[in-house]
């Protein structure tokens, strides 16, 4: 480990790595509607940060392993902070899609 590797944010393609070998795990992208239609990582769900309360609709366990992003890790940070104070046991930030190498699916 290099002495600056502490300044890197997190790594996506790690993340997501760890997300589909996690069972029952859900990777959360926290960016808005329009932005998660214009290109998102195949079986992702979309929650919007500015409406993350509904997330519970979406993942009703609390101790599901949540792996979550947004485009650059800023809102996926927050969101990891309020997931944590909601109650979720098991979360962590994964970063922005902007360094993501892996397949995108864009809704038409």
């Amino acid at each position: 480990m290099g002495f600056f590797d502490f300044l890197k944010g997190p790594d996506i393609n790690e993340g997501v790595k760890e997300w589909k070998s996690t069972e029952g795990s859900v990777l959360l992208d926290v960016r808005e509607k329009d932005e998660y239609a214009s290109g998102h990582i195949p079986g992702s769900i979309n929650v919007p940060l500015s409406s993350l309360g509904s997330v519970t609709k979406y993942v009703k366990d609390k101790e599901t392993p949540l792996f979550v992003h947004c485009l650059s890790g800023g809102r996926s940070s927050s969101a990891t902070a309020s997931l944590k104070s909601m109650g979720y046991t098991n979360v962590k930030n994964i970063g922005g899609i902007s360094s993501y190498k892996g397949d995108i699916e864009v809704l038409s």
